[in-house]
């Protein structure tokens, strides 16, 4: 016998479940799909690449002659199609690889520009549109351009007259919505983005924030053209495994001056050791096609449930997806709030704390934060977090498994519109 994880639901929520499960399923079956053409991928390239039991073994100190290290950047490089990468658990996070990459792209005078509208609250802070920490690109008279975006998408007019600005040596293209309340770039999308650009200023380089996006489809933006593309360990590309660590994956010789920004001159990318990370970084990498998939399937049925709840959801349960993200409407900051508690409440970890608004580092409103997660700050396992400002918008990402989203998801909604007191 086979008992209900739904029995102690209200009726009427077993009903919407129940609904949802069977509308669904379809759109399940093309993530299998997906899964299974991008495992084949990164499967023959533990193949080709021949890793073995020795690439495990991590370096100290230095870090020079890391074989394992080496072969793993290998891989990065051959499933994203570009010259070389950067794999490393030195960077502190995706926001960390992100300067580390426009830092060694820009000099002083010259011009960052977005083609994607303003960026996300942490990039602001490293550009110094926000905060006035010391070492942001102000203080290094580094100047910022953009082309605000029109419903959600490029005003292409518009750009063609500000990309003309001789002073832009970079244009970034970020992929997913950061806080923002419009839809996240799919590569086809991106790819329309960097022809443009090719077109247009032929002499900028082109970096793409790819961050929440690795394996969420079975193309990436470096396969049409883009220069030097950023994304995060702890996000999809470690798959939940990978302790600590970001990277960076592009032309040569924009890797080579990203090494020497993450080290030193001299040394750059031949030096950086790897202790205990290498095992979990080529395992991560592995398991990242399936882990990334049962995240989309979470977020698939988030979308249905809290849709079949009356909420507004970006995007719809049945539309394209290019990232992990899944933001739910609440237009008030209580239901919201307490949408946040119940997902923390369901975690494995740190299941019994509250979850309190609060003023962070590099966000400009306060922002609730659910994550109870085995690594601290990652986002491939089931989170939700929003700033609390008009329309009380919660972004919630990731999940291990799609029967833990399932579970916390539909609790999380008990417990915000069916569960008293």
């Amino acid at each position: 016998m086979v008992l209900s994880w739904k029995e102690n639901l209200p009726q009427e929520l077993q009903e919407k479940v129940a609904k949802v499960e069977k509308k669904i399923q379809p759109k399940l079956d093309e993530i299998d799909e997906q899964v299974l053409y991008n495992q084949q991928r990164v499967l023959e390239l533990f193949r080709k690449h021949h890793v073995g039991e020795e690439d495990l073994v991590p370096s100290t100190g230095y870090g020079y002659d890391d074989m394992g290290r080496d072969k793993l950047e290998e891989i990065y490089a051959d499933y994203f199609k570009v010259d070389d990468a950067l794999v490393r658990p030195q960077f502190a996070s995706g926001t960390h690889a992100i300067a580390v990459a426009l830092f060694s792209m820009l000099r002083p005078n010259d011009t960052l520009y977005y083609l994607t509208g303003m960026p996300y609250d942490t990039i602001q802070e490293v550009i110094g549109l926000a905060g006035n920490k010391p070492g942001n690109m102000k203080e290094y008279s580094i100047n910022f351009k953009t082309t605000e975006l029109v419903e959600g998408n490029v005003d292409y007019e518009q750009a063609r007259k500000d990309i003309m600005d001789p002073s832009i040596k970079v244009v970034a293209i970020q992929r997913s919505l950061g806080y923002s309340t419009r839809a996240s770039f799919t590569v086809d999308k991106i790819k329309k983005m960097i022809e443009f650009v090719k077109e247009v200023r032929p002499d900028v380089n082109i970096f793409i924030d790819n961050c929440y996006g690795e394996f969420s489809e079975s193309i990436e933006p470096t396969f049409y053209g883009a220069d030097l593309m950023a994304g995060s360990l702890y996000k999809n590309a470690g798959a939940g495994l990978v302790k600590s660590g970001a990277f960076l994956v592009g032309r040569q010789d924009l890797i080579d001056g990203a090494g020497s920004r993450l080290t030193v001159p001299g040394a750059g990318k031949s030096e950086g050791a790897t202790w205990g990370y290498l095992r979990d970084m080529y395992q991560g990498f592995f398991m990242a096609p399936h882990t990334t998939g049962e995240a989309l399937k979470g977020m698939i049925y988030t979308a249905a449930l809290c849709e079949e709840m009356g909420m507004d959801v970006a995007p719809k349960w049945d539309a394209p997806r290019t990232d992990i993200v899944q933001t739910v409407t609440f237009g008030q900051p209580d239901p919201m709030v307490k949408f946040c508690a119940a997902i923390q409440h369901y975690s494995p970890m740190n299941s019994f704390v509250d979850p309190i608004p609060y003023h962070q580092e590099g966000y400009e409103d306060d922002v609730v934060m659910a994550s109870g997660s085995f690594i601290e700050g990652s986002t491939i396992e089931l989170s939700s977090d929003g700033p609390l400002r008009d329309p009380y918008m919660l972004y919630i990402q990731g999940g291990l498994s799609y029967a833990h989203d399932k579970i916390a998801i539909t609790r999380a909604v008990n417990d915000t519109f069916y569960k008293k007191g």
